[in-house]
This record gives C-alpha cells, structure tokens and sequence, in this order.
C-alpha cells in the first residue's frame, strides 16, 4: 500500500519505499543498479545481518516530511548553503595566504572535485531496495553500527561546528550594524553571538523540518543577492579609487606551512554542506536523477556568486583583506547597513538547515509529529531547540574566530565527510570498478584523509594562537 499521511502531516512508514507507487514496487530491485558506468557491473550491497538491520532500522521511519520536493527546491536548498554569509569570509581565509594563483586554480580544483564527491552518496541513496534518507543510515547499511556511529559523529560535529559559526558570523554582522551608528560604543562580540542565538531559536521553533522552508528559500534568494550586490559594488568602487595593492601572501616560514594547508582545505567549506542524503531524501522520485539536477545546479549557477565575492574581494583589498569583507569596505552607511542586515537575516535560514538533521533525530527518536504550532510539538521544539541554540550560542560567545571556525570545520568535518567518506563507500559497494577506477578513489581517500589531519593540526594551531589574547566573554 501506499505512504499515508494524517492530518498532522505525519509520516507513516510502508513497507513500500516512500514515494513509490504499488506498480512500480516490482522494479524496486533495480534501485541498486542506478546511475552505474557504462560497462560496469552490478555488485551486490552487502549482506545484512540482524545487528546490521536494528542499526539501520526503518529508512522511511521520519517525524520530518520526505518524499515531496522537486529538483529545484534541493538546488535552492543547496545553493543557499554554499551562498551563506559565509562567502564574506572566503576572501581572507583562502585567497590572502594562496595568493592569485594558488587561489584561482584552487577553486576550480576544488569545485570539479567536490562536485564528483557528491555525485557519490547520491548515487548510493537507493541500495538494497530502499532509501537511504540519513547518511548515518547510509553508513550503517554498509559499515555496521561502528561505521554508523563513527560518520553520525562526524556529521554532527560538522552540523554543530557549522551552526555555531552562523552565531557567530551573525553576532559579527549585528556588531558591524552597531558600529556603523554608535561608533566606539558598539556591543561587544560575545553579546552580539548571543542575541543572534536568541533570533535563530525564535525561527527554529516556527518552521519544524527542512522542506516547510520552501517559501523561506525565496525570501532568502532575495536577502542573497542584496548582500552579494552591495558587497561587490562596494568593493569595485574601493578597488578602483584604491591605490597598487599588495598581494604578497603574509606571515612567517613556519606559519605560511600552516596557513596554506589550511587555506587549501577551506576551498572546499563554501561547496560543500556535507548532508546529501538528507536533502535528497526530501525529493520526489526519480530521486537519484533528481538529486543529480540539483548537484548539477550548485555547482554551476551556485558558484558564480561565490567566486564574484572572493575574487573581487581579493581583488579590492589585496592581502589586508579582513575576515569579514564588509569590515574592509568604504561608502555609504546605509549600504554597508543594508548588506549587513541582508546577512544576518540570510544566516537565520541557513542555520536552520544546518541543524535540520539534529532536530529530525530527536523529533523521530521521541516521535514528535504534528504542525508547526501544535502544542506537544511547539513545546518539544521549545525545549530540545532551545537547549541546542543555547550550548551554540555560548560556544559563539566564548570562542569567537569566524576565520578559524571555518578552518576547523572544513579539516575536521567537511573533508571527511565529502571526500574520504563517499570514496570509501563507493570501493565498499561496487566491487567490479577496474584497476584505474579503484586506483582514483583509493587517491582521493588517502590524499584526503592526509589533508584532513594536518589541516586540522593548522587549524587548532590558529584557535591557539588567536586564544592567547582573547578573555571569554570578551570582545
């Protein structure tokens, strides 16, 4: 039979995959064999035993709604994303210590790459006559509980990580707002990340899963190109009344080693979210083609923003670029106003994706359905978002370093998740790929997983070192 629905748009769960019709149940068996290269064969997944099926559980068993977006909602989803507030960041954290040529072709590197990456989870969403609609799920499928638990962690960490820099980078714009009008008198850093959690919990508890965000994608299209205009013709007009910039990439011997191996994996934070299969789960069927349309959609309308933001960026202000781009820019009051009011509101919604597949665990695991504002489900909200955006919002308070938290975000997290992770599962599953197949992938899981551990070294390093003259709850 059919998914049901009850008038508190719960799901409930079939034993048909979610989205299927009854006359297609016969060709669930070929789910397996989707989106396979020419010539090569079908292998398998593997066998599942009883301890493998209780991790894996039900995949279709959600309190968040699945199964009812088009392609072009999970583009808009993505590349909101990749077009946070977060792109006024890039500038210093990749282009300052690559310089012009190491950045360029960095970024063009780093797109091609993350764009195979994550064809790869996509491409496994349908295995074993199922959907994956979690990547722990995914994990477990093939791993076991140990693979489960390992990437679940992992995935949190980046999720958790990722949410307390939009605190952050929202505390950084309401303090930029307040400097702009009270000069010296500006709040500090630490207060500024808290009222940003206050804001973000207000908006948590009102939208209750990722695709009741579908009117908010819109609006924050729009809140988009306010910022992405503004800072750009802010930063033409300074680069052009500018005199001869210097591009010389700063810092000592040892701390260009650091600085470069981070600022190489930063290139993959802005295109990279690292939760594919939870936004693929929101897609109507065919899913796998589908999620490829919206893949194919981010990284190529998605990035031009990104790269206008960074490259001009750099282009403006040379190596004194600062953290935040709009800290570097001159002109008028109300544009720099307006362009970080833009961000600010932007960052609500894309933390609120961010943390979408934390609040569907504890929504599923105590089976809270139910509308937006139906009391038991309002009150859980209250509560469990509640304790998330505090825990968020004092780690923002206590450590505010946007360029940092992106650093240590992208090496912990994001290189992990996308690259070595994916790879690894694709050499699990498919075991007929040829010598020059499995050759690639096996690169890209070691130079990875290399990258991943001394990026993270650089990263802490930095957090250190910016610590030693920084008092909590400082400014």
């Amino acid at each position: 039979m059919p998914a049901a629905r009850n008038s508190g748009d719960e799901i409930i769960s079939t034993p048909l995959l979610v989205g299927e019709r009854e006359e297609d149940q016969e060709q669930s068996g070929a789910n397996d064999q989707l989106n396979l290269e020419a010539g090569d064969k079908y292998s398998p997944p593997l066998e599942r035993n009883n301890h493998q099926e209780r991790i894996h559980g039900d995949t279709s068993k959600t309190a968040h709604q699945i199964n009812e977006d088009s392609w072009a909602n999970a583009a808009a989803v993505l590349i909101t994303c990749n077009n946070s507030a977060y792109i006024l960041s890039y500038s210093e954290s990749i282009m300052v210590h690559l310089g012009w040529r190491g950045g360029v072709v960095g970024l063009f590197v780093a797109t091609a790459l993350s764009l195979y990456a994550s064809t790869l989870p996509a491409k496994l969403h349908q295995l074993g006559g199922r959907r994956h609609i979690r990547y722990r799920d995914l994990a477990g499928y093939i791993y076991g509980k140990k693979g489960y638990n390992i990437l679940w962690l992992l995935q949190y960490l980046n999720l958790f990580m990722a949410s307390t820099g939009f605190i952050i980078l929202a505390g950084s714009v309401i303090q930029g707002v307040c400097t702009l009008f009270m000069d010296d008198k500006a709040l500090k850093i630490s207060y500024c990340n808290l009222i940003a959690g206050l804001t973000f919990f207000i908006f948590a508890i009102m939208v209750p899963h990722l695709s009741a965000l579908a009117s908010w994608l819109r609006i924050s299209a729009f809140l988009t190109a306010i910022y992405v205009f503004v800072t750009l013709a802010l930063c033409i007009r300074d680069g052009i009344k500018a005199p001869t910039r210097d591009y010389n990439i700063p810092g000592t011997q040892v701390g260009l080693i650091f600085m470069t191996i981070g600022s190489i994996s930063n290139l993959f934070v802005p295109l990279n979210a690292g939760m594919i299969p939870e936004i693929q789960a929101t897609l109507k069927a065919p899913v796998v083609e589908n999620m490829m349309k919206a893949l194919y959609a981010q990284f190529t309308l998605g990035v031009i923003p990104i790269y206008a933001v960074i490259l001009i960026g750099y282009w403006a202000y040379g190596s004194g670029t600062s953290s935040y781009l709009l800290n570097n820019a001159s002109g008028p009051i109300w544009a720099k106003a307006l362009a970080n009011i833009a961000a600010f509101l932007q960052s609500i919604i894309n933390f609120h994706i961010m943390a979408c597949p934390s609040y569907e665990y504890f929504d599923t695991k105590y089976e809270v359905k139910g509308g937006a504002f139906a009391p038991k489900a309002l009150s859980f909200r209250i509560k469990i978002r509640g304790s998330y955006l505090i825990v968020s919002s004092l780690v923002a308070a206590i450590l505010p370093f946007i360029g940092d938290f992106i650093g240590l975000i992208g090496s912990i997290c994001v290189v992990p998740l996308t690259f070595v992770i994916p790879n690894h599962m694709y050499l699990t599953i498919k075991k007929n790929l040829n010598s020059v197949q499995k050759l690639w992938h096996w690169f890209n899981v070691i130079i990875f997983s290399i990258l991943s551990v001394a990026a993270t070294v650089a990263s802490v390093r930095l957090i250190v070192i910016d610590s030693k003259n920084y008092k909590i709850f400082g400014d």
